[in-house]
């Protein structure tokens, strides 16, 4: 995973799609043409063209129907909690979508203007939170600790009409004081944000309180929303509340919090009746259209609500077309109906929950059970709905060239896909995505096939997908400006095709007919993959995009490859050979060509089989990967194990290269992409390898740790490393769970099959499930989070938290479906 850290249109019609795309392909060859006739270099041109390309969108068909994101074609998926990275709020899955959200304050409890909650931060001291349940589609429970505080959020959605129907929030707060004369005051602020010509009025009832807000836009039709009466928690007894309003243009979504915080200046009275008053910092308390800006800038409306804990404040969406459709007689949903609904929304999930994943069948105890709800249920939390233009640097051909180009905007894209980390990585990573899926599909394989159908709709005209996707301001607001810009040469691990194989399994004619309409794009991304990355010798493959060696880099990174600092040859070179790639392009090609063979693609699979036979073959895994002095597969290309990091000052730590000197030879960097021929299922149950690989798994002098198989031998020179004064080890040691998942589902796999290795991998597989489920379980009791990783030394949870991206797999561990 590369974990370092304008101007919006509408999405255009399929048919207005094509246009512009030949219309571009027809400029594009005219220039080509011209700069040719007018005696213009025709290194010049070539170079223009594969600029073009790199941000021109693949012309195959379309991966899902059109318009499959509208309230027509998907009504149930249109709202959602598409935001991930704040606290809690909804959105529509439209490029210029209704925003709603909500933040909170505790008065009084620092001098000065209070902490305004909003966004998850890593370092807010928030926490733990995360969904308790969450079904993808219709219904969510989060608890979210802040200090003494307790929030519980919850929200139902109510089918009807032709805008994607309704919804209704409950935020509960409550404090752990132990004394009532300690109940803080808390603020809750709602808002609602428009972007663009939508229309919002306001009407406000007595001291401030906001009745409704009555609006319409073309996509939802005429709509309301209405804050209710604050109430104690679990019955209608009234609460006392102070008001306060904001009325404002938008000020762009990245600095809505920083505005709310500046409009906190004014101290109001809350004062309930036969009670003493309390000081509070609040809006400016009335209905005045502020900072009108230009026009089509959108509106801000936020109602702030004060009151003492705890209480419960709900706040409802109603669709006028299915007010008129029938759900105004079903009266509206809050209070009573509210409560039953998530009542009867919770029991239908644990239902199918069990169901699914069959956890209490299989002995797993009511905390690990509780614990899968969670994994699930904070992936499916996470998924988010995003819109905008990336930035790409195109591919001028062979590395190194002097030929510079700036980076160019890519084509306005949408984006429906879960993010690894609501607090640090809150936006679409490719190689996390395919094992998202994994977890998604087993719940709900129209949410797989949405998600897959988005990031196949960013292919670019060679074939190539950015392995970071960063879309709408509020996505760029967090990203350093070093990883905004993804590079058209460097891939990612084709994790896509782990849920594609998933679906080929199974008898859902629905998968087969995305499938069918997916191949294109699934054949153009795989060809893109094989030959761009392709090494120096017939069926060797080699990541582009390494660092350079530069004398304060350990080892240089690898980011294309997902595993960053894990140790490669220590001097990069066109000479290497990097095992992980060939074992991901051989199963892309065993997956597509299956595809091929199951959809009746009889060129694609006249093609793919041949080349699927050559990379498994394993003579020739042998004759590129296997080294007879380690005993292992490995990498090749320019190595030595002399190098080191030493103080020089002032420069600080820097490489220092010993002897012997680099020569070409196999890496010695015991650990995952060791591992990858059995990984990926490539060895045969009885191959010769399989044993050595089994054995180095199972040392704990090596891989194995309590805690699950560490990143990086513990014998390897570089195991536990930083890699600069800067960086700290990441893949040089510690515990990950996608890897772990894959580990096992191999293991799970040789020990269904006869073989001489069969026992020793299903006792593997039982003692690294156990160390695995047992230290993330003790990790989530201790701490209330999923993690990024694990320490192989003591198990703790490190990196960010909550990680809820990959670290979900522990369901599926638990399920044991791999």
């Amino acid at each position: 995973m590369a974990r370092g850290e304008r101007r919006r249109r509408a999405v255009p019609g399929e048919g207005a799609r094509t246009m512009e795309r030949a219309a571009a392909g027809g400029a594009a060859l005219a220039v080509v043409v011209l700069s040719l006739a007018l005696g213009l270099s025709g290194r010049w041109a070539l170079a223009w063209y594969r600029a073009w390309r790199a941000v021109t969108l693949h012309s195959a068909p379309p991966a899902l129907p059109p318009d499959s994101s509208s309230p027509a074609v998907a009504p149930d998926l249109f709202w959602g909690t598409y935001r991930p990275h704040v606290y809690f709020g909804m959105k529509t899955r439209s490029p210029k979508p209704l925003l709603t959200g909500l933040m909170w304050a505790q008065q009084g409890a620092t001098p000065g203007t209070p902490k305004l909650r909003h966004t998850c931060e890593q370092g807010d001291g928030v926490g733990p939170y995360g969904w308790e349940f969450h079904d993808g589609l219709s219904f969510g429970r989060q608890h979210i600790q802040d200090g003494a505080l307790w929030l519980t959020t919850e929200f139902v959605k109510r089918p009807g009409g032709q805008h994607g129907g309704e919804w209704s929030w409950r935020v509960t707060v409550a404090s752990q004081a132990s004394s009532t004369s300690a109940l803080p005051l808390v603020s809750l602020f709602f808002y609602v944000v428009t972007d663009g010509q939508e229309v919002l009025i306001p009407e406000v009832g007595a001291q401030g309180q906001l009745k409704f807000i009555s609006g319409h836009t073309s996509e939802l039709g005429d709509f309301r929303f209405t804050l209710l009466p604050p109430t104690s928690p679990g019955n209608t007894a009234p609460k006392y509340g102070s008001y306060n309003l904001l009325w404002s243009s938008n000020p762009g979504l990245p600095l809505l919090t920083e505005m709310v915080k500046s409009r906190l200046n004014s101290w109001f009275q809350h004062r309930p009746p036969g009670a003493s008053s309390d000081r509070y910092l609040g809006l400016p308390g009335s209905l005045k259209w502020e900072d009108r800006g230009p026009s089509g800038q959108g509106q801000l409306l936020i109602q702030q609500v004060t009151l003492k804990v705890p209480f419960s404040v709900e706040f409802v969406f109603e669709s006028g077309s299915a007010q008129a459709e029938g759900n105004q007689a079903l009266g509206q949903l809050a209070g009573s109906l509210l409560t039953q609904a998530l009542e009867s929304h919770t029991a239908a999930f644990r239902e199918r929950f069990e169901k699914t994943f069959q956890l209490k069948k299989k002995g797993l105890s009511p905390g690990e059970q509780a614990l899968g709800q969670v994994a699930l249920s904070d992936l499916l939390g996470g998924i988010g709905y995003f819109y905008g233009q990336g930035l790409v640097l195109p591919d001028m051909g062979a590395e190194g060239s002097e030929q510079k180009v700036d980076p160019a905007l890519f084509p306005p894209v949408p984006l429906f896909s879960g993010v690894p980390s609501r607090s640090f990585f809150p936006r679409g990573f490719l190689w996390d995505e395919g094992f998202h899926q994994l977890v998604v599909q087993r719940w709900e394989p129209r949410l797989t096939r949405e998600a897959l159908g988005h990031w196949l709709g960013l292919l670019n005209a060679d074939g190539w997908i950015g392995r970071e996707q960063v879309l709408g301001d509020e996505a760029r607001a967090r990203v350093p400006p070093e990883f905004l810009v993804q590079r058209a040469a460097h891939a990612n691990p084709p994790t896509l095709l782990l849920p594609v194989a998933h679906m080929l399994e199974d008898d859902d004619p629905a998968n087969l007919d995305f499938l069918r309409r997916a191949f294109p794009r699934l054949h153009a991304w795989f060809s893109w993959l094989h030959q761009s990355q392709a090494g120096p010798v017939p069926l060797s493959y080699r990541w582009r995009g390494r660092d350079t060696a530069l004398p304060t880099l350990l080892n240089p990174k690898t980011l294309p490859s997902g595993l960053d600092d894990y140790p490669r040859a220590s001097h990069p070179s066109t000479t290497e050979r990097h095992l992980d790639l060939r074992c991901w392009v051989a199963l892309g090609a065993r997956v597509l060509f299956r595809l091929a063979q199951q959809l009746g693609e009889a060129e694609a699979a006249a093609e793919l089989g041949p080349l699927a036979a050559s990379l498994e073959a394993e003579e020739g895994l042998d004759e590129l990967h296997w080294s007879p002095e380690l005993g292992v597969f490995a990498d090749f290309g320019n190595h030595t194990k002399a190098v080191q990091l030493k103080p020089r000052p002032p420069q600080g730590l820097v490489r220092v290269v010993g002897r012997p000197p680099p020569r070409l030879q196999y890496v010695d960097a015991l650990g995952y992409v060791t591992l990858f021929p059995l990984l990926l299922r490539l060895l045969d149950p009885n191959s010769p390898r399989l044993g050595p690989l089994l054995d180095v798994l199972a040392d704990s002098h090596h891989l194995w740790s309590p805690f699950g198989l560490r990143s990086l031998a513990a014998s390897s020179p570089f195991y536990g490393q930083r890699n600069s004064e800067h960086d700290p080890p990441y893949w040089r040691g510690a515990v990950w769970l996608n890897i772990n998942y894959l580990a096992l589902g191999a293991l799970y796999h040789y020990g269904h099959l006869e073989g001489p290795h069969q026992a020793q991998a299903t006792k593997l597989h039982s003692e690294l499930r156990a160390n695995v489920v047992g230290n993330v379980w003790r990790q989530f009791q201790a701490t209330g989070f999923l993690w990024e990783q694990y320490s192989d030394r003591d198990g703790r949870g490190m990196g960010c938290r909550p990680f809820h991206g990959w670290t979900s797999l522990v369901l599926l561990i638990m399920a044991e479906d791999y």
